[in-house]
């Protein structure tokens, strides 16, 4: 393999697999706009590889993978499948329309996993990989293979296992500590013998793919590249299974920020890290904690006077890259009630969110105008609008058809009152009015909307925010909610949390009028 030089940096191709790793996490469920809201994204962003579902799994996962192979256009659309005919007929049924396609074929390598999950012997694993990885090459001249649990696993039945796949046509083989077992040392050292016993100069990539069990992922991942690996499989903020994925931006940034280090680069338009981050913590309901690296609140925050004082002087001081960077320049933007059309619709251009008259996020004049009236109901109270509320705004604009708008609510609540709350909703049928109680203000509203609307669903779980600035921050509801078999996320935004809570329970419920939910069903751990 020939060296790379400080001239001559290798390409590090990104695989994302948020939406099918990454929605493996306890708790989420994305509905079909969601995810093809996020692939768009991902395309954006610039990622090698979208890994965009498990199609096998249910017909909705199926449905998924084909519309982003539709539509979604750069990256390479990846279907997950066992080592089973159904399933990379499956995959490969539901990749047919996308421009460029991969089938990433899994098994086991580990004893435990193969004696207790598969129930197979070495040999008979080593046998239906084979056939798997020969099938799928019948459909796409680019298949990935994985050995689940290597890092638990004999490695020279590890490197023959690989060995055979590659023979088999494998133009990818993936090395994945699917239980974050390894470090840096033993899995770079692993990598490497991959590299020279197996891969040899031949045209074959070496993908890592890390979990985070022991919070080594990212270093995990960043060893196998010094290694000879010239793939990271990852996750927008490190989601996923258990203790979550290699993060995507952390790896990302490293191999930046570090080129001098890693002799190496990727494709990522670093700038829409933040916007990516931002759009997949809103629509899986999971928070980013306020010190996570490069994404977090506080990734570029000084509250050390000494900090404060150095960074003010220059910014390298206490700066290793700039905000900028990945998309959060901090804009200033004089915005309130008094602002017109024209200033709002510059604003969302200031932000990316449109150009030219053109934009990629739906935004549409009409769906331009009902945002421009939110922004003026939240100028009415907030006062000074920032550039992070109108990003809010905008992120939570919704992507399914509105049934139920919420016209007006009015909540009577107290230490000695029984919670009630009136809700007047506008439908295509004309007005509906409903009052209920509950044991709290949010509980009442979201009786009074079910009570209005006849959909009562089930809360599991409630998450609420600060997402802007200021004394009247805008606060954000997540609301993940079941309905017939479906599991549901509900966002709600607004300066009062009852309300936001509202909007929330409002937005579910419009979601299952569209019949916009996921059905999930449970399969087994993968990769």
């Amino acid at each position: 393999m020939t060296q790379p030089t400080s001239t001559d940096p290798r390409r590090i191709h990104i695989f994302d697999t948020t939406l099918r790793d990454g929605e493996q996490s306890p708790g989420v469920a994305l509905n079909h706009a969601q995810k093809l809201e996020i692939a768009h994204q991902l395309a954006r962003l610039g990622v090698d590889v979208i890994e965009a579902g498990f199609p096998i799994t249910s017909d909705g996962d199926f449905e998924c993978v084909s519309r982003i192979s539709r539509e979604v256009r750069g990256p390479v659309i990846c279907g997950l499948a066992r080592t089973a005919r159904a399933d990379i007929e499956r995959a490969a049924k539901a990749l047919e329309a996308a421009a460029r396609s991969r089938i990433h074929v899994f098994t086991s390598a580990s004893k435990v996993q193969i004696e207790h999950m598969l129930r197979k012997t070495p040999e008979q694993v080593i046998e239906s990989s084979v056939q798997a990885v020969r099938l799928a090459r019948q459909y796409t001249d680019d298949v990935e293979f994985s050995g689940q649990d290597v890092m638990r696993a004999d490695f020279d039945f590890v490197i023959r296992l690989y060995r055979e796949a590659i023979e088999a046509g494998a133009t990818v083989i993936n090395i994945p500590d699917t239980v974050g077992y390894g470090t840096p040392q033993e899995y770079g050292a692993l990598i490497a013998r991959v590299r020279d016993e197996i891969v040899q100069g031949r045209n074959v990539a070496i993908s890592t793919h890390c979990h985070d069990d022991l919070g080594m992922a990212t270093a995990n991942s960043l060893a196998a590249v010094e290694n000879g690996a010239t793939q990271i499989e990852c996750t927008v903020n490190g989601i996923g299974e258990r203790a979550g994925n290699t993060s995507l931006e952390e790896v990302v940034m490293a191999i930046h920020t570090r080129r001098d280090h890693y002799q190496a680069q990727t494709g990522i338009n670093t700038r829409e890290i933040n916007r990516v981050s931002r759009m997949v913590s809103r629509l899986t309901g999971m928070p980013v904690q306020p010190n996570k690296a490069i994404v977090g609140e506080n990734a570029f925050a000084h509250e050390s006077g000494i900090h404060q004082d150095g960074v003010l002087k220059h910014k390298e001081t206490y700066e290793i890259m700039n905000a900028e960077l990945v998309g959060r320049e901090a804009a200033v933007m004089v915005m309130g009630k008094h602002s017109g059309r024209a200033a709002f619709r510059k604003a969302l251009s200031d932000l990316g969110y449109v150009t030219d008259g053109q934009n990629d996020f739906g935004l549409n004049d009409e769906a331009i105008n009902v945002l421009f009236t939110r922004f003026k109901e939240l100028a009415d109270r907030k006062g000074q609008i920032y550039a992070d509320d109108l990003r809010a705004l905008v992120e939570a604009g919704a992507e399914i058809a509105q049934t139920f708008h919420l016209g007006s609510l009015q909540v009577l609540s107290g230490t000695h009152v029984t919670p009630t709350a009136t809700v007047r909703l506008e439908t295509p049928d004309g007005l509906r009015e409903a009052a209920s109680t509950g044991d709290g203000p949010v509980a009442a509203a979201m009786n009074a909307i079910s009570q209005a609307t006849g959909i009562t669903p089930e809360l599991e779980t409630y998450r609420l925010q600060s997402v802007t600035r200021g004394n009247e921050a805008l606060g954000e509801v997540s609301a993940g909610v079941r309905y017939g078999g479906m599991t549901i996320m509900g966002i709600g935004l607004a300066t009062d949390v009852v309300e936001a809570s509202a909007r929330a329970w409002l937005h579910a419920i419009n979601q299952i009028v569209a019949g916009a939910g996921k059905s999930r069903i449970e399969t087994e751990t993968t990769v």
